[in-house]
């Protein structure tokens, strides 16, 4: 069970941000005693792995704070979010962690399950961030996209620590990436009934 939280964790983190993830389960893994990675994922340590990551993270970063560019970046972002969620959710099931002592067994006979597992996961939380954005610079005149974006950046940081360190919180993240569904939902509907009704009133007139 913790396995599967720990790597849900990191996929919906990776739904924010692709490389927050991948990063801190490197860093961690490189550099101090809290992750060992499976033989398969060890690459993620390596010095080179994290150089290109820091940089990909440093442009993502910037892109994600610029009304209509965090548009364009998260078209692009729809292929490289869910391989980094299938990628950390594969690596951090199978890693041995502070709570997760033994993760050999789990999906030993599968191994695609868990990498396809994380696709999803990280390919709805984009959807329901990409949806999010349109919404939060239509309200806001475009000044809330920098505010949104270093939200989800935060968020990605602490739901990947607390994924690999306190997997049961994770749970937590989940009520409130479904409330923030539900309020997003809730807005375009508003948002298409006032369209609706603007139309109906210049029809009238």
């Amino acid at each position: 069970m913790l396995e599967i939280l720990t790597g849900t964790g990191l996929a919906a983190s990776a739904g924010l941000n692709a490389y927050i993830p991948m990063l801190a389960m490197g860093l961690l893994a490189r550099y101090t005693e809290v992750l060992q990675l499976p033989n398969g994922w060890q690459w993620l340590s390596n010095g080179w792995v994290i150089a290109i990551l820091t940089v990909l993270l440093a442009i993502e970063v910037v892109a994600d704070k610029v009304p209509v560019v965090d548009h364009i970046n998260d078209v692009v972002q729809t292929v490289v979010r869910p391989t980094a969620g299938g990628l950390v959710f594969g690596a951090g099931a199978g890693s041995e962690t502070v709570t997760v002592t033994d993760p050999a067994g789990f999906f030993t006979s599968h191994q695609w399950v868990p990498i396809v597992a994380g696709v999803v996961i990280a390919l709805g939380v984009h959807g329901l961030k990409a949806a999010a954005r349109p919404v939060i610079n239509t309200t806001t005149a475009g000044f809330g996209a920098p505010v949104a974006s270093t939200a989800e950046d935060a968020t990605s940081v602490i739901m990947s620590v607390v994924a690999i360190l306190l997997p049961v919180v994770v749970l937590v993240f989940a009520v409130l990436i479904v409330l923030l569904a539900v309020w997003v939902f809730r807005r375009r509907s508003v948002r298409r009934s006032e369209r609706q009704a603007a139309r109906a009133a210049g029809y009238r007139v």
